[in-house]
């Protein structure tokens, strides 16, 4: 090696010849807090001047963390969280923030001027949907993030009077949402009148049992089971009506199985598997293992539920001879409803879904438009209506609307000054698999009670796992669409910053 010729650390001799595509990457620096949002609705906030005392941070800390536990008891999912924690901090003034978010816990420190950490903890106890709460939060983070608020004191007075605010709509109009969407759900699948009355009856029936036994303090396990076990007792004394053709009503074996499945998607956790599955892949997975757990076990009350009623019901269905039990009698995949129709009660039952969440009035609409966008998606890709004839599977056409209502639910959620979620959860609520998972449980419980098995123990599994493939697709469509529409909203937020200021 000639004397004075430079070398790199590792001893080997630099040339001008070396090629640029051999060079090393450069060392990673810690990424700063404001650069920490990009791709969220809070990108480039306007910082208020940096705190100078301890007190100063920890207010600014304090009202960080009071907006992050106020978004979990609404239902936002952990990466809205934390968005809006670090928005918050970056708009007053805090340039270092260290924040950790396990399941219901949130974590957060910063320093002070002189280099002593301020650390705060808050665990959200209660978790419940109030999309009208959750968007009067999202507005107050927008609002300091454009600049809109000059103090910490300011935001924080405003925070209190969101919080002390009444919840929107009475709890008899939120029953009432609730069996809008078994109704509109028993319609889809392609029920009659007596069988969307009883889908109704059951929906009003379940969400009593749940705020009696939640009041109780009942885990959500024994309280999902129990609705489902009364959502089949209910729909087999309808059907029970309906066979003998009392009072004039009729009531067919398929009509039986579409109250059953309507009674089952008002029960489904569809947040939570749609949360669980954005923590997971959004680099959050113990938060979205937890979730992951507790969904499973509430689903897991649902099938119990499910098989308890049908083995009351169908032992009593086999000793007064009625027949629902015969082999082949329940044709579930057969939907006789024409699309145009399908669609109009997916936009009914998205806008019911909203009610239940308690999204603001003019929230409605845009919910249901994307619930209908979603029914004709799903339906037109897997019938003859897909483009040149191609048609897609039912789980992957039903991805594929999800994608759609993902991207669509942003850009309008944006528009509207709310956050995604809003539109899009009560959008997916018409696609939840209740269908599937009645008949994984119907065929399995047949088989054992009467003796006679529509279908094997194994495709009765099989249609459970379809049951979840479903869930699975309608989670990981709907994060993909937020994640290919954040580019795209970059001009929909400079608008509302510029009215804002």
């Amino acid at each position: 090696m000639d004397e004075g010729q430079d070398t790199d650390p590792g001893g080997l001799p630099i040339t001008g010849r070396r090629m640029r595509f051999l060079q090393g990457e450069p060392v990673t620096e810690p990424l700063p807090i404001a650069d920490s949002l990009r791709h969220t609705p809070y990108r480039e906030p306007a910082a208020m001047v940096a705190p100078d005392e301890e007190a100063s941070v920890r207010s600014a800390l304090e009202l960080a963390v009071r907006v992050g536990e106020l978004l979990f008891r609404c239902g936002a999912g952990t990466r809205d969280v934390e968005a809006a924690v670090i928005a918050v901090a970056a708009a007053a003034g805090l340039r270092r923030l260290e924040i950790d978010i396990t399941n219901q816990s949130l974590l957060v420190q910063a320093p002070t001027p002189s280099g002593v950490p301020v650390t705060l903890l808050r665990v959200a106890r209660s978790n419940t949907r109030d999309f009208a709460r959750l968007t009067a939060v999202h507005g107050l983070v927008q609002e300091l993030v454009a600049g809109g608020i000059d103090d910490v004191e300011a935001a924080t007075r405003k925070l209190r009077r969101i919080q002390r605010t009444a919840r929107l709509y009475p709890r008899w109009l939120v029953a009432l949402g609730y069996a809008g969407l078994a109704g509109s759900v028993c319609a889809i699948l392609g029920g009659h009148a007596m069988a969307i009355a009883v889908a109704v009856l059951s929906a009003l029936a379940v969400d009593r049992i749940g705020r009696a036994l939640g009041k109780r303090g009942v885990p959500s396990f024994y309280s999902a089971a129990a609705g489902a076990g009364v959502s089949v007792v209910l729909a087999w004394l309808g059907y029970l009506v309906g066979v003998h053709g009392w009072l004039g009503l009729d009531m067919t074996n398929n009509d039986f199985a579409y109250a059953v499945a309507a009674g089952i998607v008002v029960l489904l956790p569809g947040r939570a598997m749609a949360s669980a599955v954005e923590d997971a892949v959004t680099g959050f997975p113990i938060t979205g293992a937890g979730r992951l757990l507790t969904v499973l076990l509430s689903t897991a009350g649902i099938i119990v539920g499910i098989a308890a009623g049908l083995s009351f019901t169908l032992r009593l269905d086999k000793a007064l001879e009625l027949e629902l039990t015969a082999p082949k009698a329940l044709s579930f995949g057969n939907q006789q409803t024409v699309l145009w129709f399908r669609v109009l009660c997916g936009a009914f039952g998205a806008m019911c879904s909203a009610v239940t969440a308690r999204a603001l009035p003019r929230h409605l609409l845009p919910a249901g438009l994307l619930g209908a966008l979603g029914l004709f998606l799903s339906g037109a890709l897997s019938s003859s209506l897909g483009l040149g004839g191609f048609r897609l599977g039912a789980t992957t056409a039903i991805a594929v609307a999800a994608i759609a209502i993902g991207v669509a639910g942003r850009l309008i959620g944006l528009r509207m000054g709310a956050p995604a979620l809003v539109l899009v959860v009560p959008a997916v609520s018409p696609l939840l698999p209740g269908l599937r998972i009645f008949r994984g449980m119907y065929d399995a419980v047949n088989g054992s009670i009467v003796g006679a098995a529509v279908t094997s123990q194994g495709a009765a599994i099989t249609t459970l796992m379809g049951a979840a493939a479903v869930a699975l697709a309608i989670s990981t469509g709907v994060v993909m669409g937020d994640v290919l529409s954040a580019p795209l909203d970059r001009r929909v937020l400079h608008r509302r910053r510029v009215r804002r200021r």
